[in-house]
């Protein structure tokens, strides 16, 4: 199984990150060695001075697909959940100042923890989802599915014209603004709704 991830899908992130919004999906993938699940800890690594945290809603691909056409795309997920992308930012703004993949500021080994996944059907509208982080009780980030600038089946159809969906592959669909730092000790919470989804410590 893979992770795609969406760059850059919410006006105020992009901002926030002095990008311009994009005209397409802008995606990258993360592999499986970065799956972090049961809240586990978070152990910090050592070769950044500067992690940072990204909440966003992550949906599971439940069939086989490939140039998937909008109006097909609900079938494809059945199931979705928070998870966060831990992003080594001096390790990735080096990488771009020198034209350089960032992959390792992305895709290094427990860098997507993930909750539990709720059935798609239990959670209303899908295109009204709240939700938040809290890092050591303070919220620090909360966004609303209907701010993203492309919706669930516009990801699907675009990204699918490049990468074929398989049963099991997560579909991280961007984060709103407010990420920041992290630090050893640090508690985070994330919730869909009212819904405690993520609580783990940073070691």
């Amino acid at each position: 199984m893979k992770i795609i991830c969406i760059g850059r899908n919410y006006r105020e992130h992009a901002k926030e990150l002095n990008n311009e919004v994009p005209e397409k999906p802008v995606f990258f993938i993360k592999p499986d060695n970065c799956l972090l699940r049961n809240n586990q800890p978070f152990f910090y690594p050592d070769f950044t001075n500067d992690l940072h945290y990204e909440l966003e809603v992550v949906l599971r691909i439940n069939r086989l697909g490939r140039s998937i056409n909008k109006k097909f795309a609900h079938r494809y997920y059945d199931a979705i959940t928070l998870g966060i992308d831990f992003t080594a930012r001096d390790l990735q703004q080096e990488c771009k100042q020198k034209g350089l993949p960032w992959e390792m500021a992305k895709a290094f080994d427990y860098s997507a923890p993930i909750g539990p996944f709720i059935p798609k059907e239990d959670l209303g509208d899908l295109n009204s989802l709240d939700f938040y982080l809290k890092k050591n009780g303070e919220m620090v980030q909360h966004g609303n599915t209907a701010d993203m600038i492309y919706g669930y089946d516009e990801l699907i159809e675009h990204v699918s014209k490049f990468v074929t969906f398989r049963t099991g592959d997560l579909l991280f669909t961007g984060t709103p603004s407010g990420v920041g730092p992290v630090k050893v000790g640090d508690r985070l919470q994330a919730y869909l709704g009212e819904r405690l989804i993520l609580d783990f410590f940073v070691k």
